[in-house]
């Protein structure tokens, strides 16, 4: 179990921080976003202190015959919740992803199998954009090229909600399909893929961007597939020349796209220090759920048998259809609770 001496400073903490917003010093943003995140923790360590009193209050009352069964009773019932309080403890101590609760960028892109591989990449944009509806969540597109087939070339969304990077972070990786393409009249089963990247949005704070070292131009924007061509010069293309990094944004206001564009810039950026830190602080961290490789082939979707496999975690369910219409929280929560029993094994290390 957690030491006592590491919840006795969690608290301290909080009665300071809640002291210091009462009174007006410092950053009061900075410490309230501190006291929102410390409070779901503090009030997990008083239930479980509840619990734990609880039990001793019952172990004293056993002694009295008047008591006695009701003692009993109550330290049954508390003794078999103590568990599950403790692993829920537990669970609020671990160090936290400060990205989490932040909204995110969400590319889409074809890998191998070209017309068949963009097809894809529009069906995950799709279920992306169902995942979002069905949480209440903000999804706007704000880069994509389609083929004339209807797939996607490239697509960039931004989504903004509860807790968006938490769940969608596991998200990256190569995903692949197997199926029979609308394309082939032969009826072969085909495999294709398509890379998925999910990023935390930065903020203003995490990256500051050079202006001598960003090459901004402007061009003909174009709708969807190319279609509804504007006459004005509206769209944006952001070339960050140390990182090779190139954004673009076609939007009609060019004010505006510059906007847009700049924060994918900073976003991208923002991923590739984190990743860079995430390297150095791990050896392993290609196994690691949260931040492996994106070129590592994480899914698959099996059509002809409605299966998908999550091969991280071996985790294989046979309702595809409602998968692909958003229904994600069963592989979500299973990538989840996989990467808390990793950060739990090493806290006991």
């Amino acid at each position: 179990m957690v030491p006592e001496d590491r919840l006795i400073q969690i608290d301290q903490r909080f009665q300071y921080l809640e002291a210091a917003m009462s009174d007006g010093k410092g950053d009061i943003a900075k410490l309230a976003k501190e006291y929102s995140s410390l409070k779901p923790v503090v009030e997990q360590i008083s239930y479980w202190r509840q619990i734990r009193d609880g039990i001793e209050d019952a172990k004293a009352m056993l002694s009295d015959p008047d008591m006695k069964d009701l003692a009993e009773e109550e330290l049954g019932d508390l003794q078999e919740k103590l568990p599950e309080v403790e692993y829920a403890l537990q669970l609020a101590l671990l160090p936290r992803d400060e990205a989490d609760v932040r909204p995110a960028m969400l590319e889409i892109r074809p890998g191998t199998g070209g017309d068949e591989a963009a097809l894809f990449a529009s069906d995950l944009l799709r279920m992306y954009q169902r995942y979002a509806e069905e949480r209440g969540w903000n999804f706007d597109i704000i880069e994509q090229q389609l083929t004339e087939l209807g797939g996607i070339k490239e697509v960039v969304a931004h989504i903004k909600g509860e807790n968006v990077f938490a769940r969608l972070k596991y998200e990256s990786g190569v995903h692949r399909v197997q199926r029979v393409p609308t394309t082939e009249s032969g009826g072969r089963i085909h495999t294709s893929a398509a890379t998925v990247a999910v990023l935390p949005e930065a903020e203003d704070v995490d990256i500051v961007i050079d202006p001598n070292d960003i090459r901004i131009d402007t061009m003909r924007s174009s709708g969807a597939g190319g279609q509804h061509v504007n006459t004005t010069d509206s769209a944006v293309r952001i070339t960050h020349m140390p990182s090779g990094i190139v954004v673009t944004s076609s939007e009609k206001s060019q004010h505006r796209n510059r906007e847009i564009a700049m924060q994918v810039l900073k976003t991208r950026l923002f991923d590739m220090e984190r990743q860079r830190v995430d390297s150095e602080r791990s050896a392993s961290r290609a196994a690691q759920v949260g931040s492996g490789d994106r070129s590592e082939r994480i899914r698959t979707y099996n059509f002809p048998q409605s299966r998908m496999t999550d091969h991280r975690i071996g985790l294989t369910l046979y309702k595809l259809d409602q998968i692909m219409e958003g229904d994600l929280d069963d592989i979500i929560d299973a990538l989840t609770a996989d990467d808390q029993a990793r950060l739990l094994a090493e806290m006991s290390t």
